[in-house]
């Protein structure tokens, strides 16, 4: 039994003091107040444990375009379709050795952030390979990842096949279907997500519902990120995205939609079930929308966060834009509560990823990560202020430690690997934009 005891402890909806958190196993036994477990913990001085956050979506491979899309092209209008150029060129031209590396920059730039699991909406290479390769690098950095198993078929509705997606598709449903076998047979986590209504026709799509259900699997989906997504699914099916899906029988509780902006206000109920994951930092870097938030809370949908193409990893911020999109729309102020903000940023993307953690309570895993209570940007936050500060004001310059199943990955703000992860990273990407 390990006793962790810092200022302040963040379970139960509250900060508390003096309160030793009990690990065994990498799960919380339980808090204490005894002074024999008070003497004996491992203290944490002048900091606050919180929960480990949770990253729900994310392309890992897309770390190596950060900063080189930020300009103008030819095109008469820059959007997210011609964002997509510069990242099919990336997709095309990485090696399995340098998607494994730039996996490893992206899940240390998570860690470092106090992110203690991720799911990795995993599409490039569909042979388990490069799969593997990628759940390595989060073994090697003591990072959980849920491998969302990706399913790509074709360019999208009447489209011709795109020479940029040939990396991605994955044509036979069987092979898809046996390969994921495989991986949770290795003991893996995984989930399943056919891309999108775009990309995966329904007859696969209900196949691979049908698949994850028979399994308890987690099932995640692009959905409604663009217009022009919405408007060909209309073509093709005479529906909405979301509309289509649940017509089709596979919304769920077990169901995340990844983006959901461009939503009605009936699509929001449908969703009402199910979990929307909102990507907010790379939705505004891409130009894709707003998620209606307060739509789908209302509806009773969970939110949670994903970095997405990873153009910034910083699920607090993702958190904070949340709010601050709806106070732009609506001209108001304190329209989501602090609480549900920070909640959707940890428990609500554990429960979409199947992640043990997401909570600090008995039971649950020892995942969590300290703040520094001096650094300049929550210095003299209170007990009752302090949550409001780590979610709107929070700088990455605060989190001193990280723990997954009760073993410290990140240490006064470095990793062990950190130096040759950069460095090796760095190689790549002067091989890729030379």
């Amino acid at each position: 039994m390990t006793a962790w005891l810092a200022d302040l402890v963040y379970t139960g909806g509250a900060f508390e003091s003096g309160l030793a958190m009990m690990v065994d196993r990498g799960v919380i036994q339980g808090f204490s107040r005894e002074e024999a477990d008070l003497k004996t913990a491992h203290r944490l001085p002048g900091r606050a444990i919180l929960p480990g956050l949770v990253n729900v979506h994310s392309h890992t491979f897309q770390r190596v375009i950060r900063g080189r899309t930020e300009h103008r092209t030819s095109a008469h209008r820059d959007t997210f379709w011609t964002w997509r150029e510069s990242m099919y060129h990336a997709a095309k031209a990485m090696s399995p050795e340098e998607i494994y590396r730039a996996a490893r920059m992206a899940f240390l730039e998570m860690m470092l952030s106090g992110i203690t699991a991720v799911g990795e909406f995993h599409y490039v290479d569909q042979d388990l390979e490069v799969a593997r390769a990628i759940l390595r690098a989060g073994e090697e950095l003591g990072l959980r990842v849920t491998l969302l198993r990706t399913a790509y078929v074709r360019a999208g509705w009447k489209k011709d096949p795109d020479p940029g997606q040939v990396r991605f598709l994955t044509p036979d449903l069987d092979t898809f279907l046996s390969d994921t076998d495989a991986l949770i047979a290795s003991g893996a986590p995984v989930g399943v997500a056919p891309h999108s209504v775009r990309a995966v026709p329904m007859d696969y799509v209900r196949a691979v519902a049908v698949y994850a259900r028979a399994r308890g699997l987690p099932l995640h989906m692009h959905i409604a990120e663009q217009p022009a997504e919405v408007e060909a699914c209309v073509g093709e099916y005479g529906l909405r995205p979301v509309e289509l899906l649940h017509e089709n029988g596979i919304l769920d509780e077990r169901f995340t939609a990844v983006h959901a902006i461009h939503i009605t206000d009936e699509e929001a109920r449908f969703l009402g079930r199910s979990t929307v994951c909102a990507c907010p930092t790379s939705e505004r870097n891409l130009g894709d929308g707003a998620v209606p938030a307060d739509k789908l809370f209302e509806a009773g949908a969970r939110i949670c966060f994903g970095s997405d193409s990873n153009v910034q990893i910083d699920i607090l911020e993702d958190a904070r834009e949340l709010e601050y999109h709806l106070r732009m729309n609506k001209i108001e102020r304190a329209l989501l509560d602090t609480s549900r903000l920070f909640q959707s940023a940890t428990e609500s993307g554990a429960r979409s990823l199947g992640s043990p953690g997401g909570s600090l309570e008995v039971g649950r895993a020892a995942d969590f990560f300290t703040i520094d209570l001096n650094d300049c940007s929550v210095a003299g936050a209170d007990r009752g202020s302090l949550l409001a500060h780590v979610v709107f004001s929070l700088e990455r310059t605060a989190v001193r430690d990280v723990c997954v199943a009760g073993e410290l990955v990140v240490r006064d703000g470095r990793h062990r690997l950190q130096e040759e992860i950069i460095r090796e990273f760095g190689e790549v990407q002067r091989k890729l934009w030379r």
